[in-house]
């Protein structure tokens, strides 16, 4: 399947690498696959390999962070337990160890006056502030549920990021229209049209990731959409049977391991 002039599709396979390790290690990071390479680059913009490892970078931290409240769910709904040690600054500790376990490059030592630098700092400060703001939520003895689990903390943590930097990007977890459950993770129509006629065809290759010139919010701009896939975590609230209520309170989609869950969604802006 051919990429439509002006866009690109960058394949995460089997194979010896032959682009920078940089950009390498990030692929490697954002894949589900235990072992690939990239074997492309964007076309058509100077600076697309840039704009593509700081996509990268950005997804890659969001999920890093996302993973540590996804480890600590029972933690966090422990209705015996008051003060969960789940601060700030142990989330944003662990999503760096995180982060540089699967990048092989530690985010604080990237210039924070470069424009990834900038974003990843903005980034992290979000955490910071999601965290703090919903620590009376993670705290509160008696209660089991807190309903602080990983799709709504990404989301907010989104949303301060926007608060900071959307003017000049933009981190968005979306998903086909029958998969959202939160009206403001819709996609738009650039994201509406790529999943579905791409990242939800049946031929499309596992962990392969659109990129495009196109407009956000009237804006010129550089986007990249990164599919997610259900885990074996994912299940219990969007697995099988389908119908059934979960934790959460919403039906569960039947989904199954290795579907198309949603995806990660960057925007650059120019």
């Amino acid at each position: 399947m051919g990429a439509r002039q002006g866009d690109s599709r960058h394949h995460c396979r089997g194979g010896i690498p032959v682009v920078q390790t940089r950009w390498i290690r990030l692929c490697l990071a954002i894949s589900l696959a235990a072992a690939v390479a990239l074997t492309g680059l964007p076309d058509g913009k100077a600076a697309g390999d840039d704009d593509v490892a700081i996509a990268l970078s950005l997804a890659q931290f969001l999920r890093s962070a996302r993973t540590v409240i996804s480890s600590n769910q029972d933690l966090i709904n422990d209705p015996a337990l008051g003060d969960k040690g789940l601060g700030a600054k142990v989330v944003l500790d662990a999503a760096i160890e995180q982060y540089t376990a699967a990048t092989g490059v530690d985010p604080n030592s990237i210039d924070r006056s470069s424009r990834e630098g900038r974003l990843l700092a903005a980034q992290m400060e979000a955490i910071v502030e999601v965290m703090d703001a919903n620590q009376a939520t993670i705290n509160k003895p008696g209660l089991g549920f807190k309903g602080f689990v990983p799709a709504v903390f990404a989301r907010l943590v989104n949303e301060q990021f926007r608060l900071k930097m959307g003017q000049e990007a933009d981190v968005k977890v979306t998903a086909p229209t029958h998969l959202v459950r939160n009206r403001k993770a819709l996609p738009d129509s650039w994201e509406n049209d790529v999943l579905q006629t791409r990242l939800m065809l049946a031929d499309w290759p596992k962990d392969q990731i659109f990129t495009s010139e196109a407009p956000n919010r009237g804006r010129s701009s550089f986007r990249v959409l990164i599919p997610e896939y259900y885990g074996a975590g994912c299940l219990q609230c969007h697995g099988e049977p389908k119908g059934e209520i979960d934790v959460t309170g919403y039906p569960k989609e039947g989904g199954k391991l290795g579907d198309l869950g949603g995806a990660i969604s960057i925007t650059l802006f120019h």
